[in-house]
């Protein structure tokens, strides 16, 4: 029995006036324990209610369709300080519960809340909102994303079909504050990076058309279901035409003009956050939430430079069992020029995306015993979006099934999506990375829906590498060029580590990172950018990669010394991924746990 049920058996013991019994009271602390975990669950699911409404964007992600016609103004001053009150009032009422008698999910659960909760309340110490667009997070796109009809907004019903008409009229509110904003952060020095918002105005240029009917919202009347009555479709056509032509189009004018002549002009040449105000403190604090660690930049641009360095020994057999002439940059270049490593064609690449998907599905079962429900389907990114797009992305599943679990496959530049980077990349977005964990995570129903429907970067990005790791036995890596693609990816996350930290902590330029890139690994120059620039706008998130990854090896290294032969990969496997995304610290710990527990 631990201390704390200890202590609080004797203390109802005495309270009620008998000489301690631990046996007669045991049933008392229980029940005790258990209604303290069914009130905080109780109070989990209301504050999940309550946030969901706070944030309706995030109930239509979730595929919850109760808000879909809602978009308050989620960059306002009034809606940040609702914002902040809603979290201090959830975080007292969970504390004032506390965690005497809580043990296993229910401890892990209140631990997890707390934690975030307070983390969220510290970084209102950052303007983040007065920096609300760049390149890579443009709510500009956002909305293109929800109403084109390619995104978690649905067009099935004509109420969906007026739900995005409600939706959509908010948005120049929320383009006019977000202007506003930034205009206070011309004053406070918190500006962008020039060469990010150079690529936003590419970004709004391809959204904004002439007529209605060539822009991407037209997308939905396009595709109306055949269903509806020809009176409903003659009122929607004419209703969307209105929106785009009178409320979108103009709005989305009015920002490209603020951010061509008067926000550019006000942007930096300096690129790291550390140039901000307070940015080495913003930086830190970036650093801490995107990997769940205490470690410092400093730790992590040592670590990366061991990595690459040990990586690169890695790929120098590669080099050598391929009987390749040249040094490793040899190769890089090699690898990036040979014309063999290229797809034909869209359709050719999205062939090969879905050929693994059949190969990998063969051997999972040997490696997994969890397995999700949710569907899952490839699609290209949309073009659109695709200049500044990753490689590939993956959107979780809708709660409810009607919305698949997504891999994008980005197809922009054909002659920069190499071969050798597809195994590594699908075993990361889709099958057993991202698809597995994310959507793994939505259908543990035990869970609370914080914790079914958030996320802790470092684990999930962390799984998504790891993923990768587990390639050869799944049946892929056969090649040794597509194996040196898995290091180079391996390679690239390790990067990361240096870059990021260089950027944002160590002065470094947009071109000696492109340069270092492009000089120690295989990328495209291309890539290269497009990397570069996505550390610029989103400081510290490429970090938790890398560090996930090396910790969830770390623990199952530890689980096989310590179990020999009573190590089961698919036990450990499930053991990582049954209590969806969880901080590091907190993944460290209950491995230990779980060795423990089979050691008996």
């Amino acid at each position: 029995m631990s201390p704390r049920p200890l202590a609080l058996c004797l203390a109802l013991a005495l309270a009620a006036g008998a000489a301690p019994s631990f046996a007669a009271d045991a049933p008392a602390v229980a029940q005790a324990q258990s209604d303290k975990a069914a009130r905080l669950n109780t109070l989990y699911d209301e504050y999940w209610e309550e946030n969901l409404k706070l944030n309706p964007l995030q109930a239509t992600q979730q595929g919850d369709t109760r808000y879909n016609d809602q978009l308050p103004d989620i960059l306002s001053a009034q809606y940040r300080a609702q914002s902040l009150e809603f979290t201090q009032r959830w975080l007292k009422t969970v504390k004032a519960v506390g965690t005497d008698g809580l043990s296993g999910q229910d401890l892990l659960s209140y631990e997890i809340f707390v934690r975030d909760a307070e983390q969220d309340i510290d970084g209102e110490r950052f303007p983040d909102w007065q920096q609300p667009i760049n390149q890579f997070r443009n709510l500009a796109n956002f909305a293109v994303q929800f109403g084109s009809g390619a995104g978690a907004q649905p067009f099935k019903t004509v109420k969906d079909y007026d739900n995005w008409l409600a939706r959509a009229k908010k948005l120049p509110t929320l383009f006019d504050t977000a202007a506003a904003n930034m205009r206070q952060g011309i004053k406070e020095g918190v500006v962008q990076p020039r060469v990010l918002m150079t690529k936003v105005l590419v970004q709004l240029d391809n959204v904004i058309k002439e007529k209605p009917e060539d822009t991407l919202f037209w997308g939905p009347i396009q595709r109306m279901p055949e269903s509806f009555s020809a009176d409903e479709k003659a009122r929607l056509t004419s209703a969307y035409r209105e929106l785009i032509a009178k409320d979108l189009m103009p709005s989305y004018r009015k920002l490209r003009a603020f951010v061509a002549d008067e926000y550019l002009p006000k942007t930096r040449s300096t690129v790291g956050l550390d140039a901000l105000p307070n940015g080495k403190a913003w930086y830190a604090y970036n650093v801490a939430r995107s990997t769940t660690t205490d470690m410092t930049p400093e730790q992590i641009h040592k670590l990366g430079l061991a990595e690459v360095d040990r990586i690169h020994g890695e790929m120098r057999k590669v080099i050598e069992k391929v009987g390749f002439k040249g040094s490793l940059q040899d190769f890089f270049k090699f690898m990036q020029n040979e014309p063999r490593f290229s797809f034909e064609s869209e359709e050719a690449l999205l062939k090969y995306y879905r050929g693994l998907e059949a190969k990998i599905n063969e051997k999972v079962p040997q490696l997994f015993s969890l397995i999700p429900k949710s569907k899952f389907e490839i699609r290209p990114v949309e073009a659109f979006r695709a200049q500044s797009a990753s490689g590939g992305q993956y959107q979780r599943p809708s709660e409810d099934g009607s919305r698949p679990g997504v891999f994008y496959v980005n197809t922009y530049d054909l002659p920069t999506r190499k071969t050798w980077d597809a195994e590594d990349l699908y075993l990361h977005e889709a099958i057993p990375g991202h698809h597995f964990q994310l959507a793994l995570q939505q259908e543990l129903t035990n869970l609370p829906k914080f914790r079914r429907f958030g996320s802790e970067t470092a684990f999930s990005e962390g799984w998504g590498l790891y993923a990768e790791s587990l390639g050869t036995d799944l049946g892929v890596y056969t090649d040794p060029y597509n194996y040196f693609g898995y290091l180079q990816n391996e390679l690239w996350r390790a990067i990361r580590l240096v870059v990021d930290t260089g950027l944002h902590s160590k002065g470094w330029t947009r071109e000696q990172v492109i340069k270092y890139m492009l000089d120690n690994s295989a990328e495209s120059e291309t890539q290269s950018i497009a990397e570069a620039e996505r550390y610029m706008a989103i400081p510290a998130q490429a970090l938790a990669y890398k560090i996930g990854e090396l910790k969830i090896q770390e623990v199952r290294k530890r689980a096989e010394k310590a179990l020999g032969k009573r190590f089961d990969i698919r036990e450990f496997h499930a053991e990582v991924l049954k209590d969806g995304s969880i901080p590091l610290s907190v993944l460290d710990a209950k491995i230990d746990r779980w060795i423990a527990a089979k050691k008996k």
